[in-house]
C-alpha cells in the first residue's frame, strides 16, 4: 500500500562548492536532518533528494535554502544551527531563522561569533539588555548559563560593569557537601563547572584564571553573598531552584547601582529537602509584576543539543504528568 503523503523532492545547489559546508563532514548534518525531520536524504552532485512526509520534505528543503543563504553570507555552519532551524521549521517560524544571525553577542576565544540560537534565547538576551533582573527558567541545554556568562563578559568588555560575580547554592542531588574535602568554596567549585566551561570557551583558561586572581571575576557560594551590596557588577545565580525563600530574598536584595542580575534554574530539578519551598518557585509568584524584573521561560523546544535530548526531556515530562 502506497502512502499518498510520502513524496520525493529535490534541492539543487547552484554551486557544487557549497556541498561540503551544507552537508557537513562525513554528511553529519544530513544525519541530523534525517533524525530530526524524519526524512531520507540522498545527495548526488548538486542535487539533494529528500523523501518523506510532504510537510517534512517541504520544511527540510526550506532549511537547506536558509543554510545556503548563511553560507553565502560567510557564516560557518555547525550542529546547533541545524537543530535551531529544525525547531523553528516544526514550529512554523523558520521565516525568522536568519534574523537570529543579525547580532553577534561576542567572539569566543577561537574568534568564532556567538549568536542567539532560537526565539527563547532572543527573549532572554533582550530581557537582560532591558531589565535589571532576569530570571531564566527551564531545562538544561537551553543555553541559560552559557548566554548569561556571554552577556556578563560582553558587559565587562564594554566597561558597563567592573566585575562579574558567579554564585550558586550549596545543594546537590545525592551529595553531602560536608563529607567533601576543603572549605565551602573548594567544595562548591566542581558544581560550578558549567560556568567555568563557559568562561574558558569565551576568554580562555589562562585569561579567566588571571581575572579570577585579580578579583575581576569572583566565583563564590551563595552563603558568601550575605551582607554585601553589589555595585557595578554583573551577578549570575545558577541552579536557583535549590535556593530557599530566605536565600533568594537575601540574594536579590544584594543588587546595587549600575548592576545586573541573572537568576537561572530548572524547577523540575529541585534538590531541596521535602516540604522546603524553592526560592525560585516562590519568586515567580511574588515578583511576576515587579517593574525591571522579567521571567523568561524556556522549554524542551529551546534545547540546543542533539534532537534526541529534547525528546528525552519531553518523555520524562510526560511520564511525570502521568504520575500526578
Amino acid at each position: 500500500m502506497i502512502d499518498d503523503n510520502v513524496i520525493t523532492d529535490s534541492f539543487v545547489l547552484s554551486n557544487l562548492d557549497d556541498e561540503p559546508a551544507l552537508l557537513g563532514s562525513q554528511n553529519k548534518f544530513v544525519t541530523l536532518l534525517e533524525e530530526g525531520m524524519d526524512v531520507s536524504i540522498n545527495a548526488f552532485g548538486t542535487k539533494i533528494k529528500v523523501s518523506g512526509d510532504s510537510e517534512k520534505v517541504k520544511n527540510t528543503l526550506a532549511i537547506f535554502k536558509n543554510m545556503v543563504d548563511l553560507i553565502h553570507s560567510g557564516i560557518g555552519l555547525n550542529d546547533s544551527d541545524f537543530v535551531s532551524a529544525m525547531k523553528m521549521a516544526n514550529n512554523g517560524t523558520l521565516e525568522y531563522f536568519k534574523d537570529l544571525y543579525n547580532q553577534v553577542l561576542i567572539k569566543d576565544i577561537k574568534g568564532n561569533p556567538v549568536r542567539i540560537k532560537n526565539f527563547g534565547q532572543r527573549q532572554y538576551v533582550q530581557s537582560v539588555q532591558r531589565n535589571d533582573v532576569t530570571f531564566g527558567i527551564g531545562p538544561a541545554g537551553t543555553g541559560k548559563t552559557y548566554l548569561a556568562v556571554v552577556m556578563a563578559v560582553a558587559a565587562l568588555k564594554r566597561g558597563t560593569v567592573e566585575k562579574i560575580i558567579l554564585t550558586r547554592p550549596a545543594v546537590e542531588a545525592g551529595e553531602s557537601l560536608g563529607f567533601l574535602p576543603g572549605d565551602l568554596k573548594e567544595k562548591i567549585d566542581p558544581y560550578l563547572r558549567p560556568i567555568y566551561d563557559a568562561l574558558y570557551s569565551i576568554l580562555g583558561a589562562e585569561h579567566t584564571n588571571r581575572m579570577l586572581e585579580k578579583g575581576i571575576i569572583e566565583v563564590a557560594p551563595l552563603a558568601y553573598m550575605r551582607g554585601r551590596t553589589l555595585d557595578n557588577a554583573f551577578v549570575i545565580l545558577d541552579e536557583a531552584q535549590n535556593t530557599t525563600s530566605a536565600q533568594m530574598k537575601m540574594f536579590l536584595t544584594r543588587l546595587g547601582f549600575e548592576s545586573k542580575m541573572i537568576v537561572n534554574g530548572d524547577i523540575s530539578q529541585i534538590d531541596l529537602p521535602r516540604h522546603t519551598t524553592s526560592g525560585l518557585v516562590e519568586a515567580q509568584k511574588i515578583l511576576q509584576n515587579v517593574k525591571s524584573i522579567r521571567f523568561v521561560a524556556f522549554s524542551a523546544d529551546d534545547v540546543v543539543r542533539h534532537p534526541v535530548v529534547a525528546r528525552i526531556i519531553n518523555a520524562y515530562e510526560s511520564f511525570d504528568d502521568t504520575k500526578k
